[in-house]
C-alpha cells in the first residue's frame, strides 16, 4: 500500500504495519469440534462422522489431526473384504469349473452358492445398500444408486431361480439348473470394497500438506514464571503476555516479539525463506519456525487459532474443500447421468429379451447390470476435488496460500498485473540512505541533529533517522521543545539551536534558502528517495534522503512475469518522480504515481472494460477495494489483514516470485483436472456401450459385470494417482 506523500517525512501518511498477521478465516472453519465434510460436496458440513446425503461417500474431518488413526471407514471395509474374500473366490471357482468338477449337482450346486454368498452380498455389502437406499430417499442418484441395483439385481434374481426356478420359463434352464449369477453379485461387491480401499488410500495422501504444516508446531513451551522459575507446559496452557525462552535448537511456540537476545530464525518451513534471519529485540516471530544459533526470551502475542500456522491451516483447509467452477458442470452431467444409466440398463434388458439371441432375457439381465456398474460416476465426482486438494496442498507448502478453487482457476488467465510500490515491489521499511552537508558542516552533525530532533516523532521515516544515527554512535541531545508541522515536517530547539526539519514548503514558509544544494536534492529524488531539509537558526544546513528499498528478489520476479507474458503496471500513492525513478530502475514502463484508494480501483475497473484479465498485487489497507474487485487479488504476507480477507490469493514472505509459482501451479492444475474430467467421460462414454452390447452383433464382445466392477474401481484410483502427480509438478524456482 502507498498513500500520497511528498518530500518531507511528516506529509506521509504511512500505515500502521503488522507483520505476518493472517486474517481469520470464516467461523465454521474455526468453530470448536471436529466438523465433517464431503470430499465431494464441501457444502454438506455437520458435527459427527456419517455419509454424504448427495453422493452417499463417508464424511471425513475438515482439519486432519496427526494424531488420528487409520481412517476407521478404510479399516471396515478392509476387515469386510478379507473376512469375505475367500468365500468370493469358492463362489467364482463353483461357478466357472463346478460342472465339470462334478462336486455337487448343479441344482445344489446353486444352493451352496447362495449360503456361501449371503454373507458377501448381506453383510460385506450391507454400507453399498444402505447409501442405495438414502440416495434414493434423497432424490439424489448417484454411484450408489447404480451398485445397489445392479448388484441387488444379479443377487435377488439368483435367490428366485435357487428357491423357484419353476417360475422362470424353459430357455433360462442350462445344465440342468436355472443359470445363476451369485459370483457376479459376490466379485462385484469384493471389487467395489477394493476399489474404495485403494480410493481411500490415496485420499489419505491429499491431506498430507496439512498433516505436515500441523506437525510443525512443537508440544510444549518453556514459560518464564513471574518468580523467575522456568518450567515447560503444553502448548495449549500458553497465554497472551506470557514470557517464554527459546533455546537454541528449539522451535518458536506461538506467535510473539523478542524481548531479549537475539538469534538467526529459519522460517522456511513457513515462508518458503531458504535463508536464515536475524531476530532481535521488539522483532516478531512467527510460531513453528526454528530457532538456529541464540538463546532468545519473547512474550507471547498469538496463540491457539490466532496464529500465523494455524490461519494457515485453516485457510488451506477452507481451499481444498471449496468447489471449482469446472466442478460445476460435472455436479450436472453427473446428476442426469445417473438417471440416463437406469434408463440405458433397462433398455439394455429388455432390448436384448426381446430381440437378443437365446436366453436372451438372462444376456439381458447381466448385461444391464454391467452397464449399472461401470457407468458409476465416482471418477467424474472426484475429477476436480482431487486436484485442488492437492494443488493447494502443493501450494502451501511453497509460501502460496490460494482461498479457495475459483481462484485456481482463474489465476491462469490473468494477463495484466497492477503492483503496489512500498511493501510488494520495496521492503515497506524507510532506511536512511545518506546526508548532504552544506557550507562548513559536516555529514555526522547533519545526521546528528536530524536524529536528536526526530526523538519526539513517530513517523516511520523519523525512526529511519534516529535508527541510523544511533548505529553510527553519534550523541544525541534531547529536543528541549519539539513542534509538528502538519504534512510538511517538524521544528524544535536542540542544545540552544532552532532546528526545522521538512520538505521545501517548511523551508519556503521559514523563509530558508535552499538553492544551493538544489541539485543534489533533485538528483536524489531522481534516484527514488524521499528528501529532507535541516534548517539551523533559519539557515540551510544540510539534506537528508530517506528510501524504500527494493526487494532483492524483485527484478527476478518481474522478469519470470514479463516472461509469461503478463503486462506490468505500477500504481502507487507516491509521488510521481520518486515513482518514475522505481519504475525506471525496475523496467516499469506504466508507472501510475499519486494515486489515491480510489484511483486504483478505478484504474482496475478500466484495465478490465479494455478486455483485461487483471490481478492486483497489494499489502495495505487501501489495497483493499482493488484487490476485492480485481479478477484475482494477491495480498503480500507481510501486509496487513484487512488486505488479505480481500484477495483471494496471498504469498506468506511477501514475495512476487510467489505469484510466478502460483501460476504455474493454476496453469498445471486446471491441465489435471482436464484430464480427469476427460477419462471420466471418455471411460463411460467407451464403457456403457460395451456394457450395453452394443458391439456384440459386430464383434461378438460382451462386458462381464465383474471386469465392469474392477474397470469402475480402478477408474476412480486413477484419478486420484493422477491428482497426486501435483505434488510435483514444475512451478519453477520457489
Amino acid at each position: 500500500m502507498d498513500t500520497q506523500t511528498h518530500e518531507g517525512h511528516h506529509g506521509h501518511a504511512h500505515k500502521p504495519r503488522e507483520p505476518n498477521v493472517h486474517h481469520a478465516p470464516p467461523t465454521e472453519a474455526a468453530a470448536p469440534g471436529t466438523v465433517y465434510t464431503c470430499p465431494m460436496h464441501p457444502e454438506i458440513r455437520q458435527d459427527q462422522p456419517g455419509n454424504c446425503p448427495k453422493c452417499g461417500m463417508t464424511l471425513e474431518p475438515v482439519l486432519p489431526s496427526l494424531d488420528e488413526e487409520e481412517n476407521p471407514e478404510l479399516s471396515d471395509f478392509k476387515r469386510r473384504f478379507w473376512w469375505t474374500l475367500p468365500l468370493t473366490a469358492v463362489v467364482t471357482v463353483l461357478a466357472m469349473f463346478g460342472h465339470s468338477l462334478g462336486w455337487f449337482d448343479m441344482a445344489k450346486q446353486s444352493w451352496v452358492e447362495l449360503v456361501l454368498t449371503l454373507p458377501i452380498v448381506l453383510w460385506a455389502g450391507a454400507p453399498f445398500f444402505v447409501r442405495g437406499a438414502q440416495s434414493v430417499v434423497n432424490r439424489s442418484p448417484n454411484m450408489w444408486t447404480l451398485i445397489s441395483l445392479g448388484t441387488g439385481a444379479a443377487f435377488v434374481y439368483s435367490v428366485v431361480a435357487t428357491v423357484a426356478p419353476q417360475v422362470f420359463p424353459a430357455s433360462f434352464v442350462s445344465m440342468g439348473r436355472v443359470a445363476v449369477y451369485f459370483e457376479a453379485a459376490a466379485v462385484i461387491i469384493s471389487l467395489t470394497l477394493l476399489g474404495q480401499m485403494l480410493e481411500l488410500k490415496a485420499r489419505s495422501q491429499t491431506s498430507a500438506a496439512i498433516k505436515s504444516l500441523l506437525g510443525l508446531a512443537p508440544k510444549t513451551a518453556r514459560r518464564i514464571e513471574p518468580d523467575g522459575s522456568e518450567a515447560d507446559v503444553p502448548l495449549s496452557h500458553v497465554h497472551v503476555g506470557d514470557l517464554l525462552r527459546v533455546r537454541p535448537g528449539e522451535k518458536v511456540p506461538v506467535d510473539g516479539v523478542v524481548v531479549e537476545g537475539s538469534s538467526a530464525l529459519d522460517e522456511s518451513m513457513l515462508t518458503g525463506e531458504p535463508l536464515p534471519v536475524t531476530k532481535r529485540a521488539g522483532d516478531k516471530l512467527i510460531g513453528a519456525t526454528m530457532n538456529t544459533s541464540g538463546a532468545l526470551v519473547m512474550r507471547a502475542e498469538h496463540v491457539g487459532s490466532a496464529t500465523v500456522l494455524s490461519q494457515i491451516v485453516q485457510m488451506v483447509a477452507m481451499a481444498q474443500r471449496s468447489r471449482a467452477p469446472m466442478q460445476r458442470m460435472a455436479d450436472t452431467v453427473a446428476g442426469y447421468f445417473v438417471v440416463g444409466v437406469v434408463g440405458i440398463a433397462l433398455l439394455t434388458f429388455f432390448g436384448w429379451g426381446l430381440l437378443g439371441p437365446e436366453p436372451g432375457w438372462v444376456y439381458g439381465l447381466i448385461n444391464a447390470v454391467a452397464v449399472l456398474i461401470i457407468a458409476c460416476p465416482c471418477a467424474l465426482g472426484l475429477a476436480t476435488p482431487m486436484s485442488i486438494m492437492v494443488a493447494t496442498g502443493r501450494g502451501a507448502t511453497s509460501g502460496v496460500l490460494f482461498r479457495d478453487a475459483a481462484a485456481i482457476e482463474n489465476l491462469r488467465k490473468i494477463d495484466t498485473l497492477i503492483v503496489d510500490k512500498t511493501g510488494t515491489l520495496t521492503e515497506g521499511r524507510p532506511t536512511f540512505e545518506r546526508a548532504v552537508a552544506a557550507d562548513d558542516a559536516t555529514e555526522d552533525e547533519v545526521l546528528r541533529l536530524a536524529a536528536s530532533l526526530d526523538q519526539g516523532s513517530e513517523h516511520p521515516l523519523a525512526a529511519a533517522i534516529v535508527a541510523a544515527a544511533k548505529q553510527r554512535g553519534l550523541g544525541l541531545d534531547k529536543p528541549e521543545q519539539f513542534d509538528s508541522e502538519s504534512g510538511i515536517g517538524v521544528r524544535g530547539t536542540v542544545a540552544g539551536k532552532a532546528l526545522a526539519l521538512g520538505n521545501t514548503a517548511l523551508m519556503e514558509q521559514l523563509g530558508v534558502d535552499v538553492s544551493a544544494l538544489a541539485s543534489q536534492a533533485e538528483a536524489l529524488r531522481a534516484q527514488g528517495a524521499s528528501v529532507m531539509h535541516l534548517a539551523v537558526d533559519l539557515k540551510l544546513y544540510g539534506l537528508l534522503a530517506v528510501s524504500d528499498p527494493i526487494k532483492a528478489t524483485t527484478p527476478d520476479a518481474l522478469a519470470s512475469l514479463r516472461k509469461a507474458g503478463l503486462r506490468v503496471v505500477m500504481a502507487t500513492g507516491d509521488g510521481l518522480t520518486t515513482a518514475r525513478a522505481v519504475g525506471q530502475r525496475l523496467g516499469i514502463d506504466e508507472v501510475h504515481g499519486e494515486v489515491k484508494p480510489a484511483d486504483k480501483l478505478k484504474l482496475v475497473e478500466k484495465l478490465q472494460s479494455e478486455g483485461r484479465v487483471v490481478a492486483m498485487v497489494g499489502d495495505g489497507i487501501n489495497d483493499a477495494p482493488a484487490l476485492a474487485r480485481a479478477d484475482v487479488g494477491i495480498a503480500m504476507g507481510t501486509g496487513t489483514d484487512v488486505a488479505m480477507n480481500s484477495a483471494q490469493l496471498t504469498l506468506v514472505k511477501g514475495d512476487l516470485r510467489g505469484i510466478a509459482t502460483a501460476r504455474a501451479l493454476s496453469v498445471a492444475t486446471v491441465a489435471n483436472m482436464k484430464q480427469n474430467l476427460g477419462f471420466a467421460f471418455v471411460y463411460n462414454a467407451l464403457g456403457v456401450p460395451l456394457a450395453a452390447g452394443l458391439l456384440y452383433p459386430f464383434t461378438g464382445w460382451l462386458l462381464s459385470p465383474m471386469i465392469a466392477a474392477l474397470a469402475m474401481s480402478l477408474s476412480s484410483a486413477s484419478v486420484i494417482t493422477n491428482a497426486l502427480r501435483l505434488r510435483k509438478a514444475d512451478t519453477g524456482p520457489d
